[in-house]
């Protein structure tokens, strides 16, 4: 990799905080579809214990509360894309996926990104999890480190699919995913940042994504889980 200066992934910030928020979501979600209930697991045991592994180092102190609100207005758009209006679950999980792993200093703000990434969740609150999304997001103090070095990333996604458990629940249980619509998707791809004076680098990245598309509804983000699901 080259030249390996300190950098930030917005991939994996914030995976250490309280899965309390998250179990609740999962709880009204499903009684059966065992993959929502396993990644629920997956969160409570690694939030609670660690952190997942990057090229980062740890944020510093003040860093933002899990439940951090998203800015209703900003200054501009900066360089988060809005959500496509699509109805596909895979399709939308790649790319919400594209969305989390690209961001850009150079021309977005903090705020711009929280209040970017804000607009592609559900606006149920029931099932809305903003923290595992908001965590993404490092704290001010951070951003702005990243920003005197003009970092910035893109991503490129190389295929997304319904988890193994999530098509087996589905299978046995078809009715349940009418109660709320939310689909498990894993997404891989790969990461490539870049700063200043030619740093850079690129990383391969995955995540499963828990997405609500409702009937004759465009599809909308509902949580990150911290691991991926087969």
């Amino acid at each position: 990799m080259k030249n390996r200066t300190p950098s930030f992934s917005l991939s994996s910030y914030g995976t250490g905080w309280s899965a309390n928020r998250r179990i609740a979501i999962v709880a009204a979600v499903v009684a059966v579809l065992l993959v929502i209930a396993g990644i629920a697991a997956v969160v409570t045991g690694s939030a609670n214990n660690q952190r997942a592994p990057d090229t980062a180092a740890p944020a510093p102190a003040g860093s933002p509360s899990a439940s951090e609100a998203a800015p209703e207005s900003s200054s501009g758009p900066g360089s988060v894309p809005k959500p496509p209006q699509i109805s596909d679950p895979v399709a939308y999980a790649k790319a919400a996926a594209q969305m989390l792993w690209s961001y850009d200093t150079r021309d977005t703000s903090r705020d711009q990104q929280l209040a970017g990434m804000r607009a592609w969740m559900t606006k149920e609150s029931t099932y809305a999890d903003w923290a595992s999304v908001s965590g993404q997001v490092p704290d001010p103090l951070l951003w702005s480190r990243m920003a005197d070095q003009d970092q910035h990333a893109s991503a490129s996604i190389t295929e997304g699919h319904y988890p193994s458990a999530f098509k087996q629940a589905l299978a046995e249980n078809p009715s349940e995913i009418t109660k709320a619509y939310i689909y498990a998707v894993t997404v891989t791809g790969k990461q490539t940042i870049a700063w200043n004076k030619g740093g850079g680098g690129a990383e391969e990245r995955a995540v499963t994504l828990a997405v609500q598309c409702r009937p004759s509804s465009d599809c909308s983000l509902v949580a990150i889980a911290p691991r991926v699901a087969p």
